[in-house]
């Protein structure tokens, strides 16, 4: 069965999403350690804990499998025009990769907006290029640092207080100067915006410090 979500920040846009860090293989280092920004992921905190929150993601961990899973999402999305995947998680295999390519590809009427870690993994990475090639889809590389630091892959990074003013050809969310909301911004699906920055939020100075020391 669809279990869609809807975020508060996203006004009335729905997105398809599962349980953070679980099926986010991307928020690994080639050591093995949590990335800094996945460290201080919101998915993993607040609201998402809740059970209904949870249940919603564990029940799409296994739904994405079905036969019908395809057509049934083309039908979820028949009277949407901006969609996000994964406010939560990320795209942990290749063939869920495959299948989001094909619901994109039949929901041309919709704008996609696809962030992801996942592109580290080359049989992940084909499905994202795939992906990105479409008009109605933003695929933003996600970058690990919290710092604004960023290579010309990334197309969402995260930036404090200390580096707001420091990061130059970049847009900066505008949510946090509209109580948390994106009201009519839609830059991240916007392909002609090459980096969105993201506030960090939620975290207090002592635990940046301490990432920051790491």
């Amino acid at each position: 069965m669809i279990k869609l979500s809807v975020v508060k920040k996203l006004g009335n846009i729905k997105s398809w999403s599962l349980e953070a860090i679980n099926t986010c293989p991307g928020s690994k280092d080639n050591h093995g350690n949590t990335v800094d920004a996945c460290k201080v992921c919101y998915a993993s905190k607040g609201r998402y804990r809740f059970g209904s929150v949870k249940a919603t993601r564990q029940n799409n961990y296994i739904d994405w499998k079905r036969d019908d899973w395809v057509s049934d999402m083309v039908e979820a999305l028949d009277n949407d025009r901006f969609f996000r995947w994964f406010d939560s998680g990320d795209i942990f295999h290749p063939e869920l990769a495959k299948k989001i390519l094909v619901v994109c590809q039949r929901t041309p009427w919709v704008s996609h907006w696809i962030p992801t870690r996942s592109h580290k993994f080359p049989k992940i990475r084909t499905y994202l290029e795939q992906l990105n090639q479409l008009q109605n889809v933003c695929v933003r590389y996600s970058s690990d640092s919290i710092v604004g630091e960023y290579n010309e892959e990334h197309g969402s990074i995260i930036i404090d207080d200390e580096t707001i003013h420091a990061i130059e050809g970049v847009y900066i969310c505008p949510a946090s100067q509209q109580h948390g909301t994106c009201q009519k911004c839609r830059a991240c699906w916007d392909k002609t915006v090459p980096v969105v920055a993201y506030r960090l939020h939620g975290v207090s100075q002592k635990k940046r410090l301490q990432l920051k020391q790491v």
